[in-house]
């Protein structure tokens, strides 16, 4: 397992060719990206150069109708109780969807009886115990909201603000890997971000959050993360046959 921790910033932008280089690296074609709604993560040109069959999945029909023409979508509740869709999937990928979940365990383990054996889910998502999200879990849904256009204004209707309860989202922290473990996973990588840019319109704030990032990077720890990027795997399940002599 490869644990390292860096600068937050990029990440957002560069998460679409992180994706994209693991679907060549594992030669996935059936593909699954839960809760992409109106913003899937896979570029369309991308899907049809590679001749690819990648499904969009989201509990919202209205937000799937958002995402542009030739996606192929699925309304699906990822936290259902029974999985709906079994080992059908190469690669499962979200971004900014875990935080929106109530039950993190199971929204996991659905993904886990989505992949075929070998493969792999990649989740990009914000942590606890960073400042700005334990704020948006303790405050009422319309405070969070009117912080959010103050601190970073956004196209509300390609950008919807949703409930967010932060469950199973943390850095990679010893529970966190133990409770993935538990589930079944590998987990593969793990990548903490460190720093944000919600202070970025209020100067003293900026200039202080922007030291104490740096002194994170220099002394990391998975429970200071901001953001966090996790690769997973479903074993191969490996039968043995005994032979009579």
């Amino acid at each position: 397992m490869e644990i390292s921790y860096l600068y937050s910033g990029d990440e957002w932008n560069d998460y679409p060719c992180f994706v994209q280089d693991l679907v060549r690296q594992y030669s996935a074609r059936r593909i699954c990206d839960v809760g992409g709604g109106a913003n899937p993560v896979l570029p369309l040109q991308f899907i049809v150069d590679n001749y690819l069959d990648c499904t969009v999945l989201d509990i919202s029909s209205m937000e799937l109708e958002k995402a542009p023409a030739g996606y192929k979508k699925m309304i699906q509740d990822i936290e259902a109780e029974d999985c709906a869709v079994i080992d059908q999937f190469d690669l499962v990928v979200s971004k900014m969807m875990a935080e929106h979940v109530k039950n993190g365990n199971l929204f996991h383990k659905n993904i886990f009886s989505m992949l075929k054996p070998g493969g792999i889910a990649v989740h990009y998502f914000p942590t606890l115990y960073a400042l700005p999200f334990v704020v948006n879990r303790l405050t009422p849904e319309w405070v969070s909201s009117f912080l959010l256009d103050v601190f970073l204004p956004r196209d509300r209707f390609k950008l919807g603000k949703f409930p967010a309860y932060y469950s199973w989202c943390f850095g990679p922290t010893p529970p966190m890997i133990r409770m993935l473990n538990e589930i079944g996973y590998e987990v593969l990588q793990f990548r903490g971000f460190l720093g944000n840019i919600y202070y970025t319109r209020i100067p003293i704030l900026r200039d202080l959050h922007k030291a104490y990032t740096h002194f994170l990077v220099q002394h990391p720890t998975p429970y200071l993360t901001s953001f966090a990027q996790v690769v997973l795997r479903k074993p191969v399940i490996k039968h043995t046959e005994s032979m009579e002599k």
